[in-house]
């Protein structure tokens, strides 16, 4: 017991002290960089438990058997989006601060007087209210009836669960379209690109793949997935690497087709992040998201070996943290900022979502015990 307790000390410690370096961020390093800091926690905790909560959905819609037995860790992880709607609160405070089309000169600017109505801080603050309750809903009805079903052990959550997943697919693709452009993309929203939400979700996707596929080896190493065995972990790292392939893809389309077109409101946002300094994060970007994740897990075996899949997972989830960085941070200008202020904020955001998971992990079943499948999900062999 004297680990647990260790690492829970550890952990309430860097919030500790990641909190007073977020303090001294707003009162030192000038409120533009402590909200973009702050935007930045949001959006990756709240893409991380929706795209886990769409791992949920995605199980139900197409009735997968293999995936029944460790459905519950992506349950406990998409929880994470209850803490993180509380933090988005607080960052509609960034708004008038970060995001020019909510200022009122926005009516005056020759591209933004066209979006005014719709980037104006009313109607931000309301789509991100409704964001927030789909999101709660989709919790209520997935997570919650799988809880439940746990003591029920009723079937009928199963059916439910597959009429609801269409209409939950329905309400992630506006909730991740409203995050991408709204959260994201209206820090310059003078520039806007079509597929901008495709790449976003992909994004998510990996995340929530990544944790789940952490927590799953955190779970074997104790002994608490009896019968989730390799062939469930070869799906888990077949997903993440045909979604590392995606995401690139994705990521290169929309790079490629606004350089073809070459149009001048258009090629700024890629002109900002491929000079610099911030030409080296581009790079690194691509070599962490896609080229080592990619030779990583290539073969068969490297899909299933818990060692290669726990290393491609943390180095998923590093990368993710350095895209939405990438995504958001060259609003404040050409050149990159990381020192105290970046720090502080990660040791207290992560350090909280580590602990919120942690709690997460020891309440209810390991597995959806009341799932009339989960045997069949158990005797699952490819």
């Amino acid at each position: 017991m004297s680990q647990p307790k260790n690492a829970s000390s550890l952990l309430w410690g860097a919030v500790g002290l990641g909190g007073l370096g977020v303090l001294g961020t707003y009162f030192a390093a000038g409120h533009e960089r402590f909200w973009a800091n702050w935007v930045l926690w949001f959006v990756l905790m709240f893409t991380l438990g929706l795209g886990s909560l769409f791992i949920v959905a995605l199980e139900h819609l197409v009735s997968a058997r293999w995936s029944v037995p460790i459905r519950r860790i992506p349950e406990r992880i998409a929880t994470l989006l209850l803490p993180a709607i509380p933090v988005g609160l607080i960052a509609l405070g960034a708004l008038p601060v970060l995001y020019p089309g909510t200022r009122p000169e926005a009516a005056h600017h020759p591209i933004l007087a066209g979006k005014a109505f719709w980037l104006s801080l009313p109607f931000f603050s309301v789509r991100t209210l409704i964001a927030f309750s789909l999101c709660v809903l989709g919790l209520w009805v997935l997570v919650g009836g799988s809880l439940r079903q746990d003591t029920t052990k009723d079937p009928a959550f199963n059916i439910r669960a597959r009429k609801f997943a269409p209409a939950f697919m329905a309400i992630f693709a506006l909730v991740i379209t409203l995050i991408a452009f709204d959260w994201i993309s209206g820090l310059t929203p003078e520039w806007y690109s079509d597929i901008f939400g495709v790449y976003v979700f992909a994004g998510a996707f990996l995340s929530g793949l990544a944790a789940t596929a952490l927590a799953v080896l955190y779970l074997q190493d104790r002994d608490r997935l009896d019968g989730v065995k390799g062939d469930h972990l070869y799906n888990l790292g077949a997903f993440l690497f045909a979604f590392t392939v995606f995401w690139s893809y994705i990521g290169f389309a929309q790079y490629m087709l606004l350089w073809y077109a070459n149009l001048p409101d258009e090629v700024i946002y890629y002109k900002v992040r491929l000079a610099g300094s911030w030409r080296a994060i581009t790079i690194t970007l691509a070599s962490l998201h896609f080229i080592l994740p990619f030779f990583a897990l290539v073969t068969r075996e490297a899909k299933k070996d818990p060692k290669r899949l726990r290393r491609v997972a943390c180095l998923m989830l590093g990368a993710h943290v350095l895209d939405m960085y990438w995504l958001i941070f060259p609003a404040l200008g050409a050149k990159p900022f990381f020192s105290w202020p970046e720090l502080s904020f990660a040791l207290f955001f992560i350090g909280g979502i580590l602990l919120w998971i942690r709690a997460a992990m020891e309440k209810g079943q390991d597995m959806p015990v009341g799932d009339p499948f989960l045997r069949e999900g158990l005797e699952f062999r490819l």
